[in-house]
């Protein structure tokens, strides 16, 4: 036994508790048999069933009547992973998709984690749905899973038969014996299957080829659509439990601020209020109604005390200040460093230096945060339904704030109206948790929007200054960034470049803290970092007199997949040919979750009030094997309007410490008016699947500010581009 197989097998016994076998019987029976599968594991909230049950480990049940259930340890929050996450097992299963239902696992990131972000492969890890980790991440751990399962269901075949094990094959939903034309159908084996102590060995080499796959790079529809359709899926504000109240909180205006006294007497005594719940940073409200929450927060008269280092602050005049902290020492060793970029910049022929500016962004996702808790009467337990990207460290973080082990907290997961990197947070869900607690009954908590922006998380405001020199020859040789900005590992993903080939380079970050909440976004430091990048590669390019295409290309040369990306997007928008009149294409190129994605935007610009309109958008991307084209299709776009929309409509500011945005109507985001025609291919490959939700942000706006750049001859450096900087930069 190789050092592999063993690996798998020790995966497979404790995510799937040995690939246990257990005998459920339906409502009219009593008996049930487990081996292996501990009960804490087991899932508890799955509907009953008439049909007998067979659990083949933690991942897979299969009814007698056919049915399979594959539970799901990704969050949903409209990316397709429920979906994607099981075709990956069903597809070494060979379970007939029609049959499956899927579910979402139990939260316990021992048995459903991917390995990241705590413990390793075969030990569990953390079930987060970020950073476009959740396929990739579980992409071979699951189809071992699933082969290990088909080959149970072969070996109980061939022992119920007496035929030998490899004359029998497997078709979706069946075992068949060619032999003899016998065939059975998965419910019919999960009626005598059996498994033995020691698992049956699977290795790669057992697992199906690409050009043998059904499932795998072949759309199928997503199992979250029909639900969403036809409003019957369950968000946590569609939780309903009985006894219920509802909470609302009013948080400080300026973050890091709390409290110091509110008229509580009054607020208390207003109609159908319960409870008043006073918080570190805010006043909670319990009510019967949500009419009557809500009226006592507009009540409430709170005076606040502290937030000192957001106090007075002014996000324009900071983000303008960064300009000295650039200019000022170094604050330490650079993030990383490679030949002498001092030496290489005293030498060289030609200097180029730009800043470039990015403001604060919200995450503006789709549903605002919220959740129902439901601590018990004496106070050592609690069930909890939410949306959640991290639903572990939710579960987690409810333990610690009742000081309670985590056997004793009861997690359900809901859908979530997008996520982006804020529901990675767990404080809204938290907070229901102490408003339960201060009454002992189940409260659901809703943010408003004006709530979820004025007391978000944000990505933080950062400055890049460049510095690059070329030789005689017209090769880049020296590159310098330093990145200013508040929170940074939010700011240090994308600074690097390991496929540009520049021999001597220096990369650094220098803080400043200014007490604002700051949080991970889509592709998070990719999206100001790379629009840096790719904007300087290009004024380097105008400056050195060569095509933005050609100097990339030169650029990768070390990286052929890179080359054939770029190559590819070029083609797509006919970078030879010229666009229509009164437009112009820029492209930009960069590498984010294992994918490499290039892009071009074709624009053109009202030079009355300075507004961009982007008309056409292409991209190609090498993001490995593609599990369901489609929906991968859709991650891309869907990330490429996130990156316009940052591009040139997102803006968020704080004047005196407090957000000056409140909702959409003064935080714009791109209208679906304003989207442009966007075309996505996808490179060829055999290659282990990469991350596609976030390769489309950082390609938009260096390509947008570059087609810009072609068009009137003038940079944009400073995030978003709106009309008033645009008119600005035009009227020089």
């Amino acid at each position: 036994m190789n050092a592999h197989t063993q690996s798998r097998r020790n995966f497979l016994r404790q995510a799937g508790g040995g690939l246990s076998f257990a005998l459920v019987f339906g409502p009219a029976g009593v008996v049930n048999y487990r081996r292996g599968l501990p009960d804490a594991l087991a899932p508890t909230d799955s509907p009953d069933t008439s049909a007998a049950e067979h659990a083949f480990g933690a991942w897979v049940r299969i009814a007698t009547d056919g049915e399979v259930v594959i539970y799901s340890p990704a969050s949903e929050m409209g990316q397709g992973s429920m979906t994607a996450l099981p075709v990956m097992l069903a597809e070494e299963m060979d379970a007939d998709w029609s049959r499956v239902r899927i579910e979402h696992s139990p939260v316990e990131p021992a048995v459903y984690g991917r390995g990241w972000g705590g413990g390793g492969r075969g030990r569990g890890g953390s079930m987060m749905t970020a950073g476009s980790m959740a396929v990739r991440g579980y992409y071979m751990n699951l189809r071992l899973a699933g082969a290990q399962i088909r080959r149970v269901l072969l070996d109980s075949v061939a022992r119920e038969w007496g035929v030998p094990v490899g004359e029998l094959a497997t078709e979706p939903g069946l075992v068949v014996h060619a032999g003899s034309g016998r065939r059975i159908s998965y419910g019919d084996i999960a009626a005598f299957a059996q498994v033995p102590d020691e698992l049956p060995e699977v290795a790669e080499s057992d697992l199906k080829s690409p050009g043998d796959f059904r499932l795998i790079g072949h759309s199928v529809p997503r199992h979250d659509i029909p639900d969403k359709t036809d409003g019957s899926a369950v968000y946590a504000l569609d939780v309903q439990v009985p006894g219920m109240l509802y909470g609302t909180i009013v948080r400080s205006p300026v973050h890091e601020a709390a409290p110091a006294s509110f008229n509580e007497a009054e607020v208390r005594g207003r109609p159908g209020v319960v409870a008043t719940v006073t918080l570190d940073y805010g006043v909670g409200v319990i009510a019967e109604t949500v009419e009557d929450a809500f009226a006592a927060r507009d009540a409430m008269e709170i005076r606040w005390a502290g937030g000192a280092r957001a106090e007075g602050f002014d996000s324009v005049a900071a983000l303008a200040a960064y300009t000295g902290i650039a200019d000022g020492p170094s604050q330490g060793r650079p993030m990383s460093e490679s030949g002498d970029a001092a030496a290489a910049m005293a030498g060289a022929a030609r200097r180029y230096e730009a800043d470039y500016f990015n403001d604060y962004v919200y995450h503006a996702q789709m549903e605002p945060l919220g959740a129902v808790a439901s601590v018990n009467a004496t106070g050592d337990g609690a069930e909890v339904w939410a949306g959640t990207q991290a639903p572990d460290a939710a579960r987690g973080a409810i333990a610690r704030a009742l000081g309670v082990p985590l056997e004793s907290v009861t997690f359900h997961p809901c859908y979530l109206g997008g996520g982006l990197g804020r529901r990675t947070m767990s404080d809204y869900i938290v907070e229901a948790v102490q408003l339960s607690e201060a009454v002992r009954r189940p409260v659901k908590l809703i943010w408003t929007r004006e709530d979820d922006l004025q007391y978000g998380a944000f990505r933080p405001m950062s400055l890049q200054r460049l510095t690059a020199g070329v030789d005689a020859a017209g090769d880049l040789t020296a590159w310098t960034h330093t990145v200013i900005g508040d929170g940074r590992g939010l700011l240090a993903s994308g600074i690097s470049i390991p496929y540009y080939d520049i021999p001597n380079q220096r990369i650094e970050m220098r803080t400043a803290r200014h007490g604002v909440r700051t949080k991970h976004w889509r592709a998070v430091g990719h999206g100001p970092n790379k629009f840096a990048i790719e904007t300087f590669i290009d004024e380097i390019a105008r400056g050195e007199g060569v095509d933005p295409v050609e100097l990339r290309r030169r650029l990768l040369r070390g990286t052929p997949g890179a080359v054939a990306v770029l190559d590819e997007v070029a083609g797509m928008a006919d970078w030879g040919g010229g666009p229509p009149s009164g437009r112009a294409r820029g492209v930009a190129f960069a590498e984010r979750s294992g994918s490499l994605a290039a892009g071009v935007a074709e624009i053109s610009v009202d030079e009355a009030s300075g507004r961009i309109r982007v008309h056409r958008f292409w991209c190609a991307c090498d993001g490995g094997t593609i599990v369901q084209p489609h929906n991968a299709r859709a991650q891309i776009e869907g990330g490429i309007v996130n990156g316009l929309s940052t591009a040139l409509t997102e803006r968020l500011t704080l004047a005196d410490g407090r957000v000056e945005q409140s909702n959409f109507h003064d935080y714009r985001i791109l209208r679906m008016s304003e989207t442009p025609e966007i075309e996505v291919r996808f490179m060829p490959s055999n290659q282990p699947p990469m991350g596609l939700g976030e390769p489309g942000v950082p390609v938009a706006a260096g390509a947008v500010a570059n087609a810009f750049a072609a068009l009137t001859g003038r940079p944009l450096r400073h995030m978003p581009f709106t009309p008033e900087r645009v008119l600005r930069v035009m009227e020089g």
